[in-house]
């Protein structure tokens, strides 16, 4: 269910009332009775997380605390959430801060400590804190088996529902009565990928450059984990498991990526070149993204927009509109047993829309779900698809561009297309002649 429907549901259930009336309008968290400023982009967040806790986590409304004072804070503070274990809201039990969606890897830093600041043992004596940023979320064991200075060892993969102990992880495929990772909108993915890149440049560690490489490597990484085939209610290995630190997670994700590098040496020669604490941090970002369920579509305009943005600023890099590809797609009207090779692939736009449009055309003859679908398109990407860039960067981004959109990324090679072909051929198979 999406956030923007448990809001309309708890609207309709009488737990939250939109006040429109007055000068500004306004959230009311009804059991409460506290109204908030519903244009700050932060109470959106807050409201939408209330509303999950009380339909996915089945806490009672009337046992969530909003702007919660803080006992013993000077100036006065307020927790943005505060979940009690009674009805007359005395006992915490996890105290969450709600953040903007855009928010930097230190402020969700400050963020943390701030919560943890709220929900120490001298303060409300809770149990869990946690920290909500739009689609990155970190929750904490605070109680007493953990020192209070402690942010490592006492990470838990989601907050525990109806009061019961944390799971090992939160994405279980397809668990009944457990959460699954589901498809974004263009807009969160676009954000998501942002932030990805914004922890792995870190204000200058990586030259915006190799902070884009080193996302490409986890998100191949992300994609190969949501292919693979698991029984349901397996979990997902790339996500943040309870009690694992930044160091056991970056050995978990380093072991599994090397895995698939030996499937596939020609996307990625190049081991994971980041920090733990960062690993940890890109991980929290994508964890509850599925890009494989994502759509094309979105997928293809999130991802074009930010490389445009990209490259354009940071390798003087062109890339062509997608309006004349996709004109140039129609007019050329490419069937399944065309050869198609683009000998300036750049992030491999011409190629996605030309694999779009023979998938297209394979659910004129095919049911989508069947293997005969299945094979068309994938026989046409696989033996018929074709890129060459002379960058090496903007090539290893064509054939994660492929990756994202299933398929065809072994025939995009980093070359210069004007030497001869024989030289070309040798760095992959056959080309079209």
């Amino acid at each position: 269910m999406e956030l923007t429907e448990m809001i309309q549901r708890a609207i309709a259930d009488g737990h939250l009332q939109l006040i429109t009336s007055g000068k500004t309008e306004k959230i009311r968290y009804v059991h409460v009775n506290v109204a908030e400023k519903w244009s700050d982009p932060e109470e959106k967040f807050r409201a939408a997380y209330y509303a999950e806790l009380i339909y996915r986590y089945g806490y009672a409304p009337e046992r969530i605390g909003v702007e919660v004072t803080v006992p013993d804070r000077t100036p006065v503070d307020r927790a943005d959430l505060v979940v009690f274990r009674d009805a007359a809201r005395t006992q915490p039990f996890a105290v969450i801060e709600c953040k903007r969606d855009a928010v930097t890897d230190t402020e969700f830093k400050q963020a943390i400590e701030q919560a943890f600041g709220n929900g120490h043992a001298h303060k409300f004596r809770a149990e869990y804190v946690g920290v909500i940023a739009g689609q990155t979320r970190a929750f904490h064991d605070c109680s007493d088996r953990f020192g209070v200075l402690e942010r490592e060892a006492n990470i838990i993969a989601d907050l525990p529902v109806q009061y019961g102990n944390p799971e090992e992880y939160k994405y279980y495929h397809k668990a009944p009565g457990k959460p699954d990772i589901g498809a974004v909108t263009r807009d969160d993915l676009i954000k998501t990928i942002r932030k990805c890149h914004q922890t792995l440049w870190g204000g200058g560690r990586l030259s915006p450059p190799m902070a884009f490489g080193e996302l490409t490597k986890l998100i191949f990484l992300k994609t190969r984990d949501e292919k693979t085939p698991r029984r349901k209610g397996e979990p997902y290995a790339f996500q943040v498991k309870t009690f694992e630190t930044p160091r056991r997670l970056a050995e978990r994700i380093k072991a599994l990526y090397a895995i698939e590098r030996q499937k596939d040496p020609d996307v990625f020669n190049e081991d994971i070149k980041i920090d733990d604490v960062t690993l940890k941090n890109v991980v929290l970002h994508l964890e509850s993204v599925n890009l494989t369920a994502t759509d094309l579509d979105t997928k293809g305009v999130a991802f074009e927009q930010f490389m445009d943005g990209f490259f354009k600023g940071d390798f003087g890099q062109y890339f062509t509109p997608r309006n004349i590809i996709a004109f140039a797609i129609q007019m050329l009207d490419i069937k399944a047993d065309d050869d198609v090779m683009d000998p300036a692939c750049g992030s491999g736009g011409f190629l996605l829309h030309a694999l779009d449009h023979v998938r297209k055309l394979a659910s004129q003859y095919y049911d989508e779900d069947s293997r005969e679908h299945f094979n068309y398109w994938h026989s046409f990407a696989e033996k018929r698809l074709f890129g060459i860039e002379i960058n090496e960067e903007i090539a290893r981004v064509a054939k994660m561009n492929m990756i994202v959109h299933d398929d065809g990324h072994t025939n995009v090679i980093g070359h210069d297309a004007l030497e001869p072909l024989g030289a070309i051929a040798l760095k992959t198979r056959p080309l079209p002649r």
